[in-house]
């Protein structure tokens, strides 16, 4: 329950401080601006890795835990339990957000500025590089542990910063399905379920091929996902 927790106030803070820069930089004719959008987001993931990352392993994200999983670093069993927990708390902070500002009309919601398909190979190869990014970083020497949180939450706020005008840079499932259900945008929302989860899982097998099967295999079988 604890992990549950973790995941849930995680995923809630993710969505309801990087949603939220989208939602009142519209209410505040632009003051955050897009650079400061990409920052939030970024800084947000950092500050919960390290709140969490030794309690959970500081998913926030459901093609992470579903990758983490076939990469053998994580249980299949709790893998539902910890989706659930991360879809609770992105649907909390958009609704919170609704409550908040009743007026705003999409309330961050990811959508494509261009073709769809444009849109779905860039979250695809945005979610590949970060789940690249958070295997290599995850593991290994504990120097690296202690720097993990910098290097994924800057990997985030760069993709961010140059793919969000176009694709609204997701890399999260649970970041876009609950905005656009709760604002009733749903457009589309196909490019933001399959893109991530399918960029998350063709990281498996490239970690593995760089690194060596010591990279998604651990023999002991328990779960190594701490940041």
């Amino acid at each position: 329950m604890r992990k549950l927790l973790s995941e849930f106030i995680g995923t809630f803070a993710l969505i309801f401080a990087g949603t939220g820069a989208i939602v009142i930089n519209h209410e505040s004719g632009g003051a955050i601006t897009h650079p400061g959008i990409a920052l939030t987001f970024g800084l947000i993931v950092l500050a919960m890795i390290y709140t969490f990352g030794d309690v959970s392993g500081a998913h926030f994200n459901p093609a992470v835990t579903t990758a983490f999983a076939v990469a053998g670093r994580f249980l299949w069993r709790d893998v539902p339990g910890f989706i659930l927990a991360q879809l609770g708390g992105a649907f909390a902070a958009s609704a919170l957000l609704r409550s908040l500002f009743p007026g705003d009309q999409t309330l961050g919601a990811t959508l494509p500025s261009g073709p769809p398909m444009q849109s779905f190979v860039l979250e695809t190869v945005l979610t590949f590089l970060l789940m690249t990014v958070i295997l290599s970083v995850s593991t290994g020497a504990k120097e690296k542990g202690i720097t993990a949180g910098i290097a994924i939450g800057a990997v985030i706020a760069l993709e961010a910063m140059f793919a969000g005008p176009i694709c609204g840079a997701s890399m999260n499932p649970a970041r876009s399905l609950a905005p656009a259900v709760v604002s009733g945008h749903l457009q589309s929302m196909w490019v933001y379920l399959a893109g991530p989860l399918l960029g998350a899982l063709l990281a498996v097998p490239m970690c593995s091929a760089i690194r060596g099967p010591d990279c998604c295999d651990f023999a002991d079988n328990e779960p190594k996902t701490e940041l």
